[in-house]
């Protein structure tokens, strides 16, 4: 029995908690790479106005791209304090002193 690749069995949704955490990671990497030079023009001919215009949009892309395969790890950091925080507040402490 050949089964297709693309067809995976009880694939359960994305959370979607887990995809706004890629999304805070890919906005948090699309700054610092920003920042590191990587939309400026390193070429002999120059990108002239378009280049300027829509370096932002390539630089989101490259940045979401790393995010989904794994990034720096920002994302499943976020994901569990924002599940936390989902929860519901925890138990109140009274540090009566």
């Amino acid at each position: 029995m050949i089964i297709p690749a693309n067809l995976a069995p009880n694939a359960l949704p994305p959370d979607p908690l887990r995809q706004k955490a890629v999304e805070l990671e890919a906005a948090f990497l699309s700054e610092m790479l920003a920042h590191a030079g990587l939309s400026s023009d390193a070429g002999a001919f120059g990108g002239g106005i378009g280049q300027d215009q829509f370096a932002s949009f390539l630089r989101q892309e490259q940045a979401m791209a790393m995010a989904q395969r794994g990034g720096i790890g920002l994302a499943e950091h976020l994901f569990r304090a924002m599940s936390l925080g989902a929860a519901g507040p925890g138990p109140e402490v009274n540090d009566e002193r």
